[in-house]
């Protein structure tokens, strides 16, 4: 008796809550339903976005994401060897600066003249009629000199030349440092004698500065050009910039350094 009284009070307590008595099975009516999941936010899916993103730009670089894998092994054996210096740059350190600082009497080290930069340009006046010209140009120049040229335009409209502001009129190349010394080696050495009548560079080519051009009149010279290839016969005007302030000292640089110039005998590079 004692146990049906307190089972009694449980089950009218259960039904005041809603809940079904011991023993039964909950009915359908009393469950409530299970919250359906949310849709997510748009700033949870701009999220998502910038992460895959992230992600994307992660493997297009070659990095991987950071899950605790270990890194990649490094390349085994020691490293490239540098590229040895040219050997004119070499004579130049060694024999042209002593000798030139004992001829003028030059003291301070940094007054004695250097070879700056070599700049080539070929001009072609017809570039905008003939563009395969100026292409097979740049593409000569380029195998020259092993840096690619640089198309000049015109810097303004001249109406008797039948030219506008902007249109190509050439293509040009500034060499320094070690691409500098051994164009100046290949171009004493191979490519002047193999000039036609050659008898000699002038010696009145300097500007005042210590700056000396001169010009040739076929890119043949040059043993980079293949004959079979060659579309066009043209020019060019090759600048030898220098620090020094004066013709004399110039001169002597280059004549130095072993550049044939006319009635002299140049100077043989060891």
């Amino acid at each position: 008796m004692a146990d049906t009284k307190e089972q009694e009070p449980t089950q009218a307590r259960q039904a005041d809550q809603g809940e079904a008595p011991q023993g039964q099975e909950p009915k359908a009516a009393d469950v409530a339903p299970a919250e359906a999941p949310t849709a997510p936010t748009p700033k949870q899916k701009e999220k998502q976005k910038d992460k895959q993103k992230d992600k994307q730009k992660d493997k297009q670089k070659g990095k991987k994401p950071a899950e605790g894998k270990p890194a990649p092994a490094e390349p085994e054996g020691p490293p490239p060897e540098p590229a040895p210096p040219p050997r004119m740059h070499e004579y130049y350190e060694q024999r042209v600066r002593p000798k030139l600082a004992q001829q003028f009497g030059l003291t301070n080290p940094h007054q004695i003249p250097k070879l700056v930069k070599i700049v080539l340009n070929v001009g072609m006046g017809d570039a905008s009629k003939n563009p395969k010209a100026l292409e097979s140009a740049v593409a000569e120049l380029a195998a020259i000199t092993g840096q690619q040229p640089v198309v000049t335009r015109a810097k303004k409209a001249i109406a008797n030349f039948n030219l506008r502001e902007g249109m190509p009129v050439g293509c040009s190349v500034t060499l320094r440092a070690a691409r500098m010394f051994e164009f100046l080696d290949r171009f004493i050495t191979i490519a002047l004698p193999r000039m036609r009548d050659f008898r000699g560079l002038p010696t009145d080519s300097l500007d005042g500065r210590g700056n000396y051009t001169i010009g040739i009149k076929e890119q043949m010279i040059f043993p980079e050009i293949d004959y079979d290839k060659v579309e066009k016969i043209h020019g060019m005007d090759i600048t030898f910039v220098t620090s020094a302030g004066r013709d004399d000292t110039a001169l002597a640089l280059l004549r130095e350094l072993g550049m044939p110039f006319r009635g002299e005998a140049p100077v043989a590079v060891a």
